[in-house]
């Protein structure tokens, strides 16, 4: 009679230290240890959804914004993050996780993007997440707002001819209408 009060006190300690460790952790970590011990936990979400799912999240939380209930919402998805080739750019093995340094990251597959004889500061060094999120954006383009207020992110500074983008920019007339973002041959890469 001893040995089994024995063994219950044993199993409800063990028990209880079990889920005081089981909160403690991650979610993954919490999952690794409830179905390793108990039978009937249900299965953990493939990794590539997990992953999905945890990354809009935290790209969201990051830019100050709350995760839209339904990511269908999303306007744009970079194609490689769409079809889960994360290999494509990221390495766990190095210190920065990326298998390039992050200013030559999209040029690897966007090798023959500039075709003009000016090129926009942040395209000439690489630093396209300047403007464009690297996985999924509400905004068309990858971009990180709306195109019409892309460039007043950074060019704030007074307009050469003020009055022509003030009546252009009445009318609805965006940026990009007329500037190429990235290249052109001219100065202004209007094009």
């Amino acid at each position: 009679m001893r040995t089994s009060n024995c063994w219950k006190i044993m199993l409800a300690v063990l028990s209880l230290l079990i889920c005081l460790q089981s909160t403690g952790c991650s979610e993954i970590t919490r999952h690794e240890v409830m179905s390793t011990i108990f039978d009937g936990v249900p299965s953990y979400p493939p990794p590539e959804q997990f992953c999905r799912e945890y990354l809009e999240k935290a790209e969201l939380a990051q830019n100050g914004e709350k995760p839209a209930a339904d990511t269908k919402k999303l306007m744009s998805r970079h194609a490689p993050y769409e079809e889960k080739k994360c290999d494509d750019c990221h390495d766990k093995t190095k210190e920065n996780g990326l298998v390039v340094g992050k200013s030559q990251l999209c040029s690897m597959c966007h090798d023959d993007f500039i075709k003009g004889s000016f090129v926009h500061g942040p395209v000439a060094v690489g630093e396209c997440l300047a403007c464009h999120e690297p996985h999924t954006s509400q905004y068309q383009s990858l971009l990180k707002t709306n195109k019409d207020q892309a460039c007043s992110v950074c060019h704030q500074e007074k307009r050469l001819s003020a009055a022509m983008h003030d009546k252009v920019s009445q009318r609805k007339v965006n940026c990009v209408d007329c500037h190429n973002p990235h290249y052109g041959n001219s100065l202004y890469f209007i094009d």
